[in-house]
């Protein structure tokens, strides 16, 4: 049974993911956490951050770990194609329809009617992620004195180098170091 709740958690994902890795990711949250409680927020945002630093597209490899984490080895197949399949069968359906009939123009009102959305759907996800890292929850935090400095300086360091065109990579193993070094003294 888990491995079908699995396969259609991720379908949904795929089939209304629109607009890149990271706009699958508030998808995936939602299924994962508020729908199943299969992960915790600070689960997913582990799971996240490793799905950036390992190669291949981002919410695949969100669906590999999450359905690694749920169900082992065959929950991280199921979820993966779970996750792919819509993908698949639309971009084929998609394909068929472009070579046949050659105007793509309502097509592109669709896609430029989504984009708005999908901004949206990145920023929420975004705004819990720096909630949960400067706060240590992923609501609206009550009491705004209860940063989390050293997070918050690793966050502007992080956003800096994104800004300066450092890659994801060094920018995530930068931060990792950063965090081990302060952990280790302390103040992390």
């Amino acid at each position: 049974m888990i491995y079908l709740e699995l396969f259609w958690s991720f379908v949904q994902v795929g089939l209304f993911c629109v607009g890149g890795g990271y706009a699958s990711m508030p998808l995936i949250q939602a299924q994962v956490i508020d729908v199943h409680g299969w992960l915790s927020m600070s689960e997913f945002i582990d799971i996240f951050t490793i799905s950036q630093m390992t190669p291949g597209p981002i919410g695949i490899n969100a669906a590999t770990f999450v359905g690694m984490k749920v169900a082992g080895f065959l929950g991280a197949i199921v979820a993966t194609l779970g996750f792919v399949t819509p993908s698949f069968i639309l971009g084929i359906i998609l394909a068929k329809l472009f070579f046949k009939y050659g105007n793509i123009g309502v097509i592109k009102g669709i896609l430029n009617g989504l984009r708005p959305a999908v901004v949206a759907l990145i920023c929420s996800a975004g705004m819990s992620f720096i909630f949960l890292a400067l706060f240590n929850t992923e609501k609206i935090p009550i009491n705004v004195a209860d940063i989390d400095y050293l997070g918050l300086f690793v966050l502007i360091v992080a956003f800096i180098a994104v800004r300066k065109k450092v890659g994801i990579i060094k920018i995530l193993a930068g931060s990792g170091v950063l965090g081990l070094i302060l952990g280790l003294i302390g103040k992390f």
